[in-house]
């Protein structure tokens, strides 16, 4: 095994940047595109990298400087070498599913203060044997295994991408596949294989990790998402490699066409029919004003937090602290947050579609999703990028290139102004405004067919905005229908979006955890609902009024929110002991902008999974370091039993205690024509923003900006010319 590896990995690092492309453009990044190619490209996936492919990023330093920074490529080989040498694994080396830093205890964390000792380093894994989850925990510095656990709930953890790649190939080697291949006029050559998550239904499904494989025509078009065959499904046993069960119920159903599906750009591309934009760019003549210490601790403007790429989360900012701006104090907002899982459910209850309700956190990871941000394009000129540092099934490193990157951004908008009608004693008149400046950090994971950008913004009023937008190609439904008019008692489970294609209704939501450390650890929850009052004595002609009526929650089910818009409320975090000069407690509130709620029964199996989307849009938890992933530590095909639903429901007390808030985004999302043949990105976003903790305007002495200040950009006589 070490041998084959080593003799093919000069050939692997020719052939990198074609492979990412292969190995990424599927389902998830682990799965073979399909056809002849799919088994060459399952026997290459990334493993251990030279030392010059770590070089360009301080990510990958030798040395931790934090103690919430990730294993570093060092790290991650002691630890291999660690689990080797381990008796219980020594006849058989488990498939590394998960390798992480195990954070050292909260309190510990937030004691340490920068150029002490770092903290002990441990690495936390979950590896798959014999068809068991073996979680164990292991002390870097001793190397010694601490714990060591084998699970007894339901699911299994992440998938691999040698798990996806075998599963493919033998999808992809099954005799029916061909037959079926042939009847639709194609070979296997011809196709593109993908392989979805199944979902669990049931205890048919018990003791064996399972995908399904779908394929689709790549004849004529690199978008083969839309050119699916239609019925055909592969029921594949993982770790048995091989087909146990075979569908093909869409024969009748035509493949529909290639034309107008490529959605690449070429020089000799027909222009579109519009005026052309020029080019545009922000322009920073004195350099970005954020810095990155240690590859992941970022200071701008008041802001200062840590950002570390995670390989399930995608990325993690934690030890968020603020400058107040009238004391210089450095004050906690948020100990950590991240995207904790992404439930997708497809509404068609068809044999090829019911199973289709993706986890994409727990089942594939965003992290090992994310893809290297485009340059110029994703990220403007003088963003800053990172790497993540991710483990292969084998248990050796590999990176994922510029997977977030760092800018600032200016649109034009005012961080606050006035203008006074009135003139003033001097006979001026009064004019203000100040730039709105902002800092982003961003990554984009590509989990198949579509693409999630999530962004962090940081304003420095001490607004913190966070946007998941969406884009990429629908998964579609082929149909033997090329016009609405031929369709009767909307028979189909959603509209046509092109000839024979049939754009699938389903929902996404995003729930981000979200640990509040608002000026220390102890904070509560507290709703501030607008009640609607009468004006019974009626002095004045008023017959109501709003009024605000805090209510603070003192248990779980009682800070459980469903929005309504007739029940209107303000969310606080609040920290009870700290109070302002006028007596308000120091707080932030969350701030909803559009969201979705599941439509879904409760006991749909799907939503019994996803559980966590039953409360729209918030639940609060007291901290639990093992209550990190809404879906459950061991996700894929688990039965619902290890859900921020079930520890929810123990009705824990949480008033003035250390919490973490939840907060659901989601999108009900009915596909249209403009969808095709990729959708423009949606967004929708949620604020996190003080609320009585800053004394006044945080950004009231802000420098406003003179002509003088920027540099004279002009389009050159050429190209005014033009």
């Amino acid at each position: 095994m070490e041998t084959s590896s080593r003799l093919r990995l000069p050939f692997l690092l020719l052939l990198l940047p074609m492979l990412l492309f292969f190995l990424f453009s599927s389902w998830n990044p682990f799965s073979g595109g399909g056809g002849e190619s799919a088994g060459r490209r399952s026997q290459f996936p990334p493993k251990s990298l030279t030392s010059k492919k770590f070089s360009h990023s301080a990510q990958t330093s030798a040395t931790p400087r934090h103690p919430l920074d990730p294993l570093t490529v060092g790290e991650i080989h002691r630890v291999r070498s660690i689990l080797s040498s381990y008796e219980p694994f020594l006849g058989k080396f488990p498939a590394i599913q998960s390798m992480t830093i195990d954070e050292p205890d909260k309190l510990r964390v937030l004691g340490w203060q920068s150029g002490d000792p770092l903290l002990p380093r441990k690495a936390f894994v979950i590896g798959l044997l014999d068809n068991q989850s073996h979680l164990v925990t292991i002390d870097l510095e001793s190397g010694r295994v601490e714990t060591h656990e084998i699970s007894s709930g339901s699911g299994y953890p992440m998938l691999t991408m040698e798990d996806v790649a075998a599963a493919v190939d033998a999808a992809v080697s099954y005799p029916g596949l061909e037959v079926s291949a042939a009847a639709r006029g194609l070979s296997v050559a011809n196709l593109s294989c993908i392989s979805p998550s199944p979902g669990w239904f049931g205890p048919e499904e018990e003791g064996k990790r399972l995908l399904k494989v779908l394929c689709y025509s790549k004849q004529g078009t690199p978008n083969f998402y839309m050119r699916p065959l239609e019925g055909l499904v592969m029921t594949v046993d993982v770790d048995r490699r091989e087909v146990i069960k075979f569908s093909d119920t869409g024969r009748g159903i035509p493949i529909p066409g290639g034309a107008n599906t490529d959605y690449r750009f070429h020089p000799g591309n027909d222009p579109p029919e519009m005026n052309p934009i020029n080019p545009i760019s922000m322009e920073q003549p004195q350099g970005p004003s954020f810095t990155v210490t240690d590859g992941h601790l970022v200071e701008w403007a008041n802001w200062e937090f840590h950002l570390k790429a995670d390989q399930r989360a995608g990325f993690i900012v934690s030890r968020v602290v603020v400058r107040d701006s009238e004391t210089g104090d450095r004050r906690s907002v948020m100990y950590k947050g991240f995207p904790s899982e992404l439930f997708v459910p497809y509404m068609d209850v068809d044999e090829a579609w019911y199973f289709k309700s993706y986890m994409d956190a727990g089942e594939f990871g965003m992290g090992a999703t994310a893809m290297p941000l485009v340059p110029l394009n994703d990220c403007p000129r003088n963003a800053h990028y990172m790497d993540g540092v991710f483990v292969s099934a084998d248990g050796r490193p590999f990176i994922q290139p510029n997977m977030i990157c760092l800018f600032e951004r200016y649109a034009g908008d005012s961080a606050w102004r006035h203008t006074e009608l009135t003139v003033s004693a001097g006979g001026e008149k009064l004019r203000e405004a100040r730039a709105k400046v902002t800092l982003v950090a961003r990554m984009a994971s590509s989990v198949g067919n579509y693409d999630y950008t999530i962004d962090w913004e940081f304003q420095t009023d001490g607004l913190i905005k966070i946007t998941v937008a969406l884009s990429g190609m629908l998964m579609v439904k082929a149909t033997v229908h090329d016009n609405m008019n031929q369709i009767e008692n909307q028979e189909e489970t959603g509209p046509m979006v092109s000839e024979n294609v049939i754009g699938v209704v389903h929902d996404h939501f995003i729930t981000f955890h979200l640990d509040m450390d608002v000026d220390g650890p102890n904070n509560t929850f507290v709703k501030v609902n607008l009640v609607k009052e009468e004006n019974l004595e009626g002095k004045t002609p008023r017959k109501s009024y709003l009024k605000p009526v805090r209510h603070v929650a003192k248990t779980e089910e009682d800070a459980r929110v469903k929005l309504s818009l007739y029940n209107p409320s303000e969310f606080h975090v609040v920290n009870p002991s700290r109070r302002s000069r006028l007596g308000n407690p120091s707080g932030y509130k969350v701030v909803p902008e559009a969201n979705a709620a599941s439509l879904l029964d409760h006991s749909d199996p799907p939503q019994l999974r996803s559980a966590f989307t039953n409360n729209q849009v918030i639940w609060v938890t007291p901290y639990n370091r093992s209550e990190q992933w809404a879906g459950g530590l061991l996700t894929y095909q688990s039965h619902g039993d290890d859900t921020l639903d079930v520890w929810s429901h123990r009705n824990r007390e949480i008033e003035d205690k250390d919490v973490v808030l939840w907060y659901t985004l989601g999108f009900h999302h009915v596909p249209c024509q403009e969808d095709f043949p990729i959708m423009p990105t949606v967004a929708a976003s949620f604020q996190l923003k003080p609320v009585n903790f800053f004394d006044r305007n945080p950004i009231l002495r802000a420098h406003p900006v003179f002509e003088k200040d920027l540099p004279v950009c002009r389009p050159s006589e050429s190209a005014s010319a033009m």
